[in-house]
C-alpha cells in the first residue's frame, strides 16, 4: 500500500486546485453538494472524514472533472482512507513511531541523516534499551514492548522485493557516545555492518572530524521519503525530542529543498560504503575489549 498519509496530501491539493479553478469558496461547493464546508476543509486540510471517498465523488461529479482525472482521483482518495497495519497498535506502539511507518509504506526511497542509531536498523534488544531510556525522561502512552515488536515489523519492508532502497548518513556520535550498555551496543554494531552488506542498505559513517561543504552542521535527525507515483509529493520528517515536524513538496517545497540540499553535503562529507563498514568494524571491537573490561 502507498503510505495513506502521502496520498491523503496528494488529494488535499488536487481537491483544493480543482476547486480554485472552478472559482468556488468552500462555503459555495458545500452548498452546490449538500454537505457542510467543515468536510470540505478536513479534506483540502488532508484530514479524513467518516465518507470521504463518497464527498470526494461528489466534489468530482460537481466540478465536471473528466474521466481519466475522476478515476486518478478516486483512486488517491481509496488509497487515503486505508489503514495500515500500524493501526492495529493504536498508541501502543507510540503516535511517532505510526507516523514514521505510514510514511515507509510504499516508498521508493528512504534518505535518513542520524546522530542516532537509525530506527530501521536497530536490534530488538537496542530498541528495548533505547524505549525504556525514553520512558525514564518522562511519561509515555506507549508499551515498550509492542513498541519494539512494532519497529522489527516496521524493518520487514526492507526486506521485500518492492520494498525502497534506503540510506543512511550515520554521524560518529552515534557510536561514540553510548547510547546503551556495551553488551547491547556490540551486537548493534555487528547488525549495523551485516545490513550494510544488503542490496538495498547503504550505511555511510560521517566522521567527527569531517569537513562538510559550506560548514553545514545539521541541527536534528531528518529523513526524505519518494514515492514511485510521480504525482505523490516527496516528504522530509525531521525529528525533535517531543514531535516531528513533516513537510512535503506540495507545500513546503523551498523548505523541503534545504534539507535534501544539507543531505547531499551530508553524503559527500561521509565515508564511502566500504570505509564505513572498516569504520563500524573497528567500534565492534574497541566496544568489546570495553564489554571485556568490566565483565
Amino acid at each position: 500500500m502507498i503510505s495513506p498519509y502521502v496520498r491523503r496530501q496528494r488529494l488535499a491539493a488536487e481537491l483544493y486546485e480543482l476547486r480554485d479553478a472552478a472559482g468556488l469558496t468552500h462555503a459555495q461547493l458545500a452548498k452546490r453538494i449538500d454537505q457542510s464546508r467543515t468536510k470540505i476543509t478536513r479534506l483540502e486540510n488532508g484530514h479524513t472524514i467518516r465518507d470521504g471517498q463518497a464527498v470526494v465523488m461528489k466534489i468530482l461529479d460537481e466540478l465536471g472533472v473528466s474521466e481519466d482525472r475522476w478515476t486518478e482521483i478516486m483512486a488517491v482518495a481509496r488509497d487515503a482512507a486505508e489503514r495500515g497495519w500500524w493501526s492495529g497498535y493504536g498508541k501502543a506502539m507510540g503516535t511517532r513511531q505510526a507516523l514514521y511507518a505510514d510514511l515507509e509504506a510504499g516508498a521508493a526511497t528512504i534518505r535518513e541523516f542520524q546522530p542516532f542509531i537509525p530506527g530501521l536498523l536497530q536490534t530488538a534488544e537496542f530498541a528495548y534499551q533505547r524505549q525504556v531510556a525514553g520512558s525514564a525522561l518522562g511519561s509515555v502512552t506507549f508499551s515498550s514492548e509492542r513498541a519494539v515488536e512494532a519497529r522489527q515489523t516496521r524493518q520487514r519492508m526492507l526486506r521485500r522485493p518492492d520494498g525502497p532502497s534506503y540510506e543512511v548518513v550515520l554521524d560518529e556520535v552515534a557510536l561514540r557516545r553510548l547510547p546503551a550498555p556495551p553488551d547491547v551496543m556490540v551486537p548493534q554494531v555487528e547488525h549495523l555492518i551485516a545490513a550494510a552488506s544488503e542490496e538495498k542498505v547503504t550505511v555511510r559513517v560521517l566522521p567527527v572530524d569531517a569537513t562538510i561543504d559550506d560548514y553545514a552542521i545539521p541541527r536534528a535527525a531528518f529523513s526524505l521519503y519518494t514515492y514511485p507515483d510521480p504525482g505523490d509529493p516527496r516528504v522530509a520528517a525531521v525529528d525533535t525530542v517531543t514531535i516531528d515536524l513533516v513537510l512535503t513538496s506540495l507545500g513546503d517545497q523551498e523548505q523541503l529543498d534545504r534539507y535534501s540540499n544539507l543531505y547531499d553535503r551530508l553524503h559527500h562529507a561521509a565515508l564511502d560504503p566500504e570505509a564505513s563498514k572498516d569504520f563500524l568494524t573497528r567500534i565492534a571491537a574497541d566496544l568489546g575489549s570495553k564489554q571485556g573490561a568490566t565483565a
